[in-house]
């Protein structure tokens, strides 16, 4: 399934093309790959992914739970983060890619420490989602400042 999935999005050449599920999976295969990015992907972690999912989606717990799942076998199955960042950029738009860096930051906060796989990991969807380093950073700093966060 999660074959397929990534074979869709590589061959969506427009927003139009790419299902509004697939966006969804490439979102939570993005905080996936970041939950991952220092590998210690735990309940911690796990849990904050699935508060985001429903969030930005209105899914209840198993709705984000499956939602989840879906994207920890895309990022498995993914030789890198261009198919998700691809489909994310081309279906998403500038605000939304702000939240979902937001969502991003508190996925990789949420063990309370910072590695350095993860900062490099978040510049470089923080690039390819077409945002700035100053983006990114004022996003950071929110998140660390407690405000409410929706992808």
């Amino acid at each position: 399934m999660a074959l397929d999935f990534l074979k869709r999005m590589m061959r969506a050449t427009a927003p139009a093309d790419l299902p509004e599920a697939d966006a969804r999976s490439a979102i939570a295969a993005v905080l996936v790959m970041a939950a991952r990015a220092d590998d210690q992907y735990g309940a911690d972690e796990s849990q904050v992914v699935d508060d985001v999912l429903m969030s930005r989606f209105g899914l209840d717990a198993a709705g984000a739970a499956k939602l989840r799942a879906e994207g920890e076998n895309a990022e498995l199955e993914s030789i890198d983060m261009y198919q998700f960042t691809r489909a994310i950029r081309a279906a998403i738009p500038i605000e939304d890619r702000i939240a979902i860096v937001e969502a991003l930051w508190k996925v990789v906060l949420a063990d309370g420490a910072r590695d350095p796989h993860e900062d490099t990991l978040m510049r470089q969807l923080v690039d390819r989602l077409g945002l700035s380093p100053m983006d990114s950073a004022l996003a950071r700093q929110r998140v660390q400042g407690g405000g409410s966060i929706q992808a």
